[in-house]
């Protein structure tokens, strides 16, 4: 029940979300009051079926100055028209050409950092130098805002998503806690949304000012929502992603050596790292109605919470669960969402992970992680990634 660089904490996990799947698939916890969610069907019915399972928490959160307004921006958290209405807006500005079209600066900035690691010696941190650094750089870039502040950046993200916990954003003083660098993003973002508006200039920013869609513009505040949801959410996730990657390539050498002989195989690879280690560990939504799942009933308001990494080790929804299989067909994990809600930075994370490891297979012969105990991890109930991943590396 996971490989070698599981931590044992989260092995012990796995091995409870393989007998809550078995003997209790949708289980009520009264400490939080979430009725949790482990099996894949049931998690993809509750992803699919936005007006039995609503995307407004807004309920569950505190009514907190700060976080109303960030949350204006955030289509994600929304449910439909409203929901289909900013994500059309901002779907004009981020679409697949303008990701597709990041690709040579994707490479030349991996190609800097890891430049500046064999300037140093044969080891470098996956997570310092190249997970964290490259997607907070790319989105910087993208957004037109100084790849200076990237640590600035990386604060934000760490207070919101990692530092205060799973449930931080619905109790009282997780909120308390984040508020203040919710504030310092709100204001940092909302000037730069302002600079452009004053003086228009290339970049996603001014896409975003510029999209219309029925005669309707985006506000800023709305602007600012999208902003800070890719600058942490999408620069977490792009970092989870490539080191747990990188985790599974070392757990298993002769997948490996496939990526070696045949790149056109890492795409299918990345897939099955974002199934065998899903990087977000719980998907939330609110139960719209009284409901039902696998027989267990679940109250209108209800917070309802899918499991994604017990969903991912369902062997009813993928053969042999357990095994890293870059050649598994019909990979349909959850990782990213389903139906209307995916992940829209979703095509930028697969990008980002796909050129960094790519560069990695081509530029050393071999690289091997020097010994679980040497990798530090987040807490499994809030992240499933590495947060200092030491790689020994050997160029040709």
């Amino acid at each position: 029940m996971g490989g070698p660089h599981f931590s044992d904490d989260m092995r012990k996990t796995l091995a409870w979300y393989e007998r809550m799947r078995r003997d209790e698939p949708v289980s009520h916890d009264p400490a939080s009051g979430r009725w949790r969610v482990f099996r894949y069907a049931d998690g993809l019915k509750v992803m699919q079926d936005p007006e039995t399972f609503s995307n407004d928490m807004s309920e569950f959160m505190p009514p907190v100055e700060e976080l109303i307004a960030f949350q204006k921006g955030n289509f994600q958290n929304m449910d439909m028209p409203r929901h289909r209405e900013l994500r059309g807006l901002v779907s004009q500005a981020f679409t697949p050409r303008f990701v597709a079209g990041l690709e040579t600066r994707v490479l030349e900035v991996t190609r800097d950092l890891l430049d500046a690691v064999d300037a140093r010696g044969d080891t470098l941190d996956v997570v310092a130098d190249l997970a964290h650094p490259l997607p907070v750089t790319v989105i910087a870039e993208v957004m037109g805002l100084p790849r200076s502040d990237r640590e600035l950046f990386r604060s934000w993200a760490y207070a919101l998503l990692v530092d205060n916990g799973v449930d931080a954003i619905r109790s009282e003083a997780g909120v308390a806690a984040m508020a203040p660098y919710i504030r310092e993003m709100n204001d940092y973002l909302t000037r730069h949304v302002r600079w452009h508006r004053s003086e228009p200039r290339d970049g996603l920013i001014n896409d975003l000012i510029r999209a219309e869609l029925d005669g309707r513009r985006l506000a800023d505040v709305e602007i600012v929502g999208f902003l800070g949801l890719l600058l942490i959410a999408g620069f977490l996730t792009t970092s989870a992603l490539i080191g747990n990657a990188v985790l599974c390539f070392d757990e298993h050498a002769e997948v490996t050596a496939k990526l070696r002989e045949d790149p056109a195989l890492l795409p299918a690879a990345i897939e099955e790292v974002l199934r065998y280690r899903s990087p977000l560990v719980w998907l939330d939504r609110r139960a719209a109605v009284d409901t039902e799942l696998s027989g267990y009933r679940i109250p209108k308001g209800a917070l309802v919470s899918v499991a994604l990494v017990s969903a991912a080790r369902d062997g009813e929804a993928f053969p042999d669960p357990d095994t890293f299989d870059i050649g598994r067909r019909a990979n349909r994990h959850l990782s990213f969402g389903k139906g209307a809600h995916v992940c829209l930075g979703a095509p930028l994370a697969r990008l980002e992970a796909r050129v960094a490891l790519t560069e990695l297979l081509t530029r050393y012969e071999s690289f091997r992680v020097p010994g679980t105990e040497e990798v530090e991890f987040h807490d499994p109930e809030g992240l499933l990634a590495a947060s200092r991943l030491p790689l020994h590396v050997h160029t040709a």
